[in-house]
């Protein structure tokens, strides 16, 4: 069974009409994006792994909005949404998944592995964790090089029980490096509940050995992730060090493609789904505030659609990698 849903509460500032509309969109936008690809994998054009963030989207849309250009962004192989926040082209986004050259990785990464200096996003990750101590690389360069800028990493309830965190948890704090650690508490590691996995289920107190603070925070909702994003990404940025946010989220599919999440029921993700959802939120705020109507919200879903629509045609009609790629970009020389 998952764990109950209690948060802190954060001081939140309503958003705008505007900031509501371009929420609900990029939510919209994930969503679509993932339930297109789910679509492809069963049709056979995405091999091997491919874990979808549908529920989770307020995660990764309210800590963007926080950011400035230049800072840097991490995470493991849930990966798709946060590089379509990170403003990664649906359509190269969508080639990689399929293995096309017109991916991001030219069709070598898949849905694990791609990655856009361009764009500040360092991957997707399939080791469990690794992108923690890279990330905190991360932040390294950048207390190095006095560039004013942070790295946030992204990381799961699984990955917070791997010992790698814990050093990179030391290292960050000793050094004071501005680095956001963001935990996605989706309540499940593969299918082991929290509860059965972690002695301290309250994530947010991992670093406080360390002596790094942590806040828990609601990930359901869009506008509290962004607030304590905010106050986060500051103290980050201040030469204060780092600082932990969990996110208190769900996933309403299995772990992969291939996991038939029986280990929970039916109606523990319906009630989450009719209670809870991040873009019904946003939704009933457009409405409630006066900001748009239904007519308008079907308008924005029907241009969603139509660019995760061309984006699965362009990643149907791209090349595969020519043979040759097989050999490229094995070794850098420097």
């Amino acid at each position: 069974m998952a764990a109950k849903r209690k948060t802190t509460p954060t001081t939140v500032k309503a958003a705008g009409k505007d900031q509501l509309l371009k929420y609900y969109s990029e939510m919209l936008m994930m969503r679509r994006f993932e339930e297109k690809a789910g679509q492809l994998y069963g049709m056979g054009l995405i091999a091997g792994f491919c874990h979808l963030y549908i529920g989770q989207e307020a995660v990764v849309v309210g800590v963007q909005a926080a950011l400035e250009e230049g800072d840097q962004v991490i995470t493991g192989y849930r990966d798709h949404a946060h590089m379509l926040a990170c403003g990664m082209d649906p359509n190269g986004v969508m080639a990689e998944l399929t293995g096309r050259a017109g991916g991001y990785s030219r069709g070598k990464g898949g849905s694990m592995h791609m990655f856009s200096r361009e764009k500040h996003f360092y991957g997707g990750h399939g080791i469990v964790g690794a992108q923690v101590a890279l990330g905190t690389g991360l932040g390294f360069a950048d207390r190095y090089k006095d560039n004013g800028k942070i790295s946030v990493a992204y990381f799961g309830d699984g990955a917070a029980n791997q010992g790698q965190v814990y050093e990179s948890f030391n290292m960050a704090q000793l050094w004071r490096l501005p680095v956001v650690y963001v935990i996605e508490n989706n309540q499940y590691a593969m299918g082991t509940s929290i509860g059965r996995a972690s002695s301290e289920t309250k994530l947010h107190k991992r670093g406080a050995s360390f002596g790094i603070p942590g806040v828990e925070v609601d990930g359901m909702d869009v506008e509290a992730v962004r607030a304590a994003a905010e106050t986060a990404v500051a103290h980050a940025r201040s030469g204060e060090g780092p600082i932990i946010l969990e996110m208190k989220t769900y996933r309403y599919r299995g772990h992969s493609m291939s996991d038939p999440a029986k280990y929970r029921t039916r109606e523990e993700v319906d009630d989450i789904r009719s209670h809870h959802d991040p873009i019904d939120l946003i939704k009933k705020r457009l409405i409630e505030g006066g900001h748009a109507n239904e007519d308008d919200l079907k308008a924005i879903d029907k241009e969603v659609k139509a660019v995760v629509n061309a984006a699965a045609e362009f990643a149907k009609t791209s090349p595969e990698p020519d043979p040759s790629e097989l050999w490229t970009d094995v070794l850098l020389e420097a």
